[in-house]
């Protein structure tokens, strides 16, 4: 039986590796860094948990993935506007569950690859590939920058939680987070425009912090990422499922992108084993959420400073993860409002989408429309 030969090793990659070999089948990941997660470095982020009626490690697990991995329930935190005022986040069930990135112990990274070996998938790290020959799949992450998230981690003393600030002085068209957990933090603006002026953003954010929550920060090593978000015509490329970053598979309203980029794993790796169209199964499963994204995405970007205190003030009092379920839900207002969302909101990645049969490149030259 040949192998299955998957180009990425982040959670999209590992998530369709895992699907692949526990159906019986060989597979060879082909990773281009020299470990897991090593663009990320000890970051913390957020899964998301607002998008479906379970819990999210409930629905990962019924996908088959491991979730033994270092997961921080968050129900509560507090939120700012840009005139500081404070607004409080609560639910009752978790908002996201804060985990960290990178090749360290019980990151969520380390544990996927773990899982991926045990059920006989080989990795080779420091393994760039130019073209894929056979059947796989593509998941070497993002190709440009429609947002960048640029600060700190850093070790600390602070009780754990998550803060966050609305406020286009800090981070334009974005919000600016911080995250603590387990002695370790991470505080950074994420922002959808003013690229070239990173740094005064970065340094805005970090006397925000400072002032309203009491940043102390041990040790800060500067970090920076890229977010690219896109809603795809085709999420093949010369036949081969195009998946996780790669594909934009991302929420395109705050970036949230780790459940997105399991789940088409997960279909990429059902498509290779015969389940159907790779298209067909994307676009039913993930195609709705992507395209409410981007409309909430084009409705934000218009909010400014004001509109986002109207809106902190709209779901203070409510319980969070109703109300931002709320905001990712389909509905005939949302769906009028896509043509001109799509239009409002342009990806910065165009890069040409292969229908050539034969076509072998990890990531397309070989011509063809644009999606």
């Amino acid at each position: 039986m040949d192998s299955i030969v998957i180009a990425g090793a982040g959670p999209a990659g590992l998530a369709a590796a895992i699907t692949l070999a526990r159906a019986g089948r060989r597979v060879v990941v082909h990773e281009a860094r020299n470990e897991v997660g090593a663009r990320f470095g000890g970051d913390l982020q957020g899964l998301e948990n607002w998008t479906s009626r379970d819990d999210v490690l409930e629905d990962l697990r019924q996908l088959g993935i491991d979730t033994g991995f270092d997961a921080l329930p968050c129900r509560s935190g507090e939120a700012y506007d840009a005139w500081e005022r404070a607004y409080p986040v609560c639910s009752a069930a978790p908002l996201f569950y804060m985990v960290a990135r990178g090749p360290g112990p019980d990151t969520l990274d380390s544990v996927l690859l773990e899982r991926a070996r045990a059920l006989g998938v080989e990795v080779r790290f420091n393994s760039r590939l130019e073209r894929l020959p056979g059947p796989g799949l593509l998941a070497v992450g993002p190709k440009a920058a429609d947002a960048i998230a640029v600060g700190y981690h850093f070790d600390t003393d602070m009780a754990d939680g998550f803060w966050f600030i609305c406020n286009d002085e800090l981070a334009p068209e974005g919000y600016a987070y911080l995250l603590v957990m387990r002695g370790r933090g991470t505080v950074k603006s994420c922002m959808f425009s003013g690229f070239k002026q990173e740094k005064l953003y970065v340094e805005r954010t970090v006397d925000a912090f400072r002032r309203l929550a009491g940043l102390r920060m041990k040790n800060p090593q500067a970090h920076g990422g890229v977010g690219n978000f896109r809603l795809p015509l085709t999420a093949l490329s010369g036949g081969h499922p195009v998946v996780g970053e790669q594909a934009g598979f991302q929420d395109t309203l705050f970036g949230f992108g780790m459940l997105f980029a399991i789940r088409s794993g997960v279909l990429g790796a059902r498509a290779l084993l015969g389940s159907g169209s790779y298209d067909e199964l994307w676009q039913r499963d993930l195609r709705p959420l992507l395209a409410t994204s981007v409309v909430n995405r084009g409705l934000y970007g218009l909010a400014g400073n004001r509109g986002y205190r109207a809106l902190l003030r709209w779901q203070s009092g409510r319980d969070a993860r109703a109300f931002l379920r709320g905001l990712c839900r389909t509905s005939w207002h949302r769906r009028l409002l896509f043509p001109w969302a799509q239009r409002r909101y342009q990806s910065k990645r165009h890069d040409e989408s292969c229908n050539h049969v034969n076509c072998e490149c990890i990531w397309c030259r070989c011509g063809g429309k644009y999606a």
